[in-house]
């Protein structure tokens, strides 16, 4: 066991505690969500949330539980502050963000209440450093409302599909249009860019699709810019789950296992394209 996750009865005073033995457990999740510079950190005893926002058009949140930390704890109900998740990250990643056979960084997370820094102390192979990261106060946070009740239509298919299906888009398309049906062609993805229109069609009983709900056949179109940050977390993960509400927004559920084989979620709101809405009303 590293040193840093060792617990020491000097460390009472902080209001979080988090200990793990590989640092690329949280830092590989965050890089998934990682298109802005400030980032939300929520913190409960369920564990870790980071919340980056876009335009107030599409949200990615990055889940890591307690269960991944080798020590975790939070003494308030809820932790909240913003923070310069580009500095976070070179914090994190600065031993290295690549994974070397036999060798890997503990990370010790701490902070100690409001207005206080969130102080990171990262050792390998007998060397440390530590850094402290100034917290900022945080912004209210977009809510989505997206309810499971709300939900009209559900995939959840490997990733490699989408993976491929993504890499085949036209990105001189503005904009992504996601058809789900219960009928054929079941789940269609189309974008029309200047060789004209494509589509990606997806059987419900493909090898590639784990489960298909689709209640009422929808067409919704979101903006391409807003969602090829999501290809990072797609490129993690092994399932995705794709679903669209009855107001047309869209939530793309990535699920992503670690080093050590443990699950972690990285989640993608994005609200429909407005102006799409305005041509057809």
């Amino acid at each position: 066991m590293a040193l840093l996750t060792q617990h020491d009865d000097s460390e009472n005073h902080y209001v979080m505690l988090a200990k793990l033995d590989n640092v690329r457990n949280v830092s590989n999740i965050l890089k998934a969500i990682h298109f802005k510079e400030t980032a939300t950190l929520f913190a409960s005893s369920l564990g870790i949330k980071v919340t980056v926002e876009d335009s107030k058009c599409v949200q990615a949140n990055a889940f890591i539980q307690e269960g991944v930390f080798h020590y975790f704890n939070v003494k308030d109900e809820q932790i909240t502050f913003k923070i310069n998740l580009t500095v976070f990250l070179e914090c994190l990643t600065i031993f290295g963000s690549t994974s070397m056979p036999g060798i890997s960084t503990s990370l010790k997370m701490c902070y100690a209440g409001y207005g206080c820094p969130l102080v990171l102390v990262l050792e390998e192979e007998g060397v440390l450093t530590d850094c402290t990261i100034k917290t900022l106060e945080p912004d209210e946070v977009l809510d989505f409302n997206f309810c499971s009740s709300n939900v009209i239509n559900k995939v959840i298919m490997k990733s490699e599909c989408l993976k491929e299906a993504f890499s085949e888009l036209d990105m001189t398309s503005d904009v992504l249009q996601i058809l789900m049906s219960p009928d054929p062609p079941y789940f269609r993805l189309s974008t029309f860019g200047n060789a004209g229109s494509t589509h990606s069609d997806f059987p419900k009983d493909s090898d590639m699709i784990e489960s298909f709900t689709c209640t009422q056949t929808k067409t919704n179109r979101y903006k391409i810019s807003l969602l090829k940050p999501s290809v990072k977390a797609l490129g993690l993960s092994t399932r995705v789950s794709i679903r669209t509400d009855n107001r047309g927004f869209l939530s793309l559920q990535y699920m992503i296992k670690n080093e050590d084989g443990q699950v972690c979620f990285v989640e993608y709101y994005c609200a429909p394209d407005e102006d799409e809405d305005d041509e057809e009303s």
